[in-house]
């Protein structure tokens, strides 16, 4: 698992720019209270197919990106949920989210992922289940102003033969991704 993390510590500062049938998508959040309406954007890698308003709102999240049909199964989507500031830190998001991770699957792994996003601070963890389902997790933070957090996740069976192109393209996604605030578009990086 470690090589994994490494691994995608090396590529994330290479996914800028942007790849060959890659395409802008966002999502947008309404004013909520104090909290400012907001788009996060970002580049759709070719042939994924993106959602905030059918599958994304019946699964209860901000945004969905997927391959093919959908399939209802939360393997091969990459989730995009956004939420307010509650914890006083990126670090605290990534703690509660390994305790809760651990509380489920006690015999589960989580390894750290190193990432480097030139517009906010982001942190991640790479989860091997004892289900043979493992998880890449992405909390960032776009500043205290924007009012929220958010994180990008990605699930995948373990044995996975297209796993090593998933992480990549989940890579793309996340380092290309953009806060603004309002609801206007937002160009990605590499757009």
């Amino acid at each position: 698992m470690r090589w994994l993390a490494l691994g995608l510590a090396v590529l994330a500062p290479l996914a800028m720019a942007a790849a060959p049938g890659e395409r802008p998508v966002a999502a947008h959040g309404a004013r909520d209270g104090t909290i400012p309406a907001w788009t996060i954007a970002t580049l759709a890698p070719a042939g994924w197919t993106d959602d905030c308003c059918t599958y994304a709102a019946a699964i209860g999240v901000n945004f969905v990106l997927y391959q093919g049909e959908w399939t209802g199964k939360p393997q091969r989507v990459m989730v995009l949920n956004v939420w307010p500031r509650k914890l006083p830190s990126l670090a605290a998001e990534v703690q509660a989210d390994r305790k809760h991770y651990r509380e489920l699957d006690p015999a589960g792994k989580a390894d750290d992922l190193v990432l480097h996003h030139r517009g906010m601070a982001c942190s991640g963890t790479v989860y091997a289940g004892s289900d043979k389902i493992d998880d890449v997790v992405v909390f960032c933070d776009p500043g205290a102003a924007s009012g929220i957090r958010l994180s990008w996740s990605l699930s995948f069976d373990a044995g996975d033969a297209g796993k090593r192109a998933l992480l990549d393209a989940f890579m793309r996604v996340v380092v290309a991704s953009r806060y603004r605030a309002g609801t206007a578009p937002a160009a990605p990086s590499g757009a």
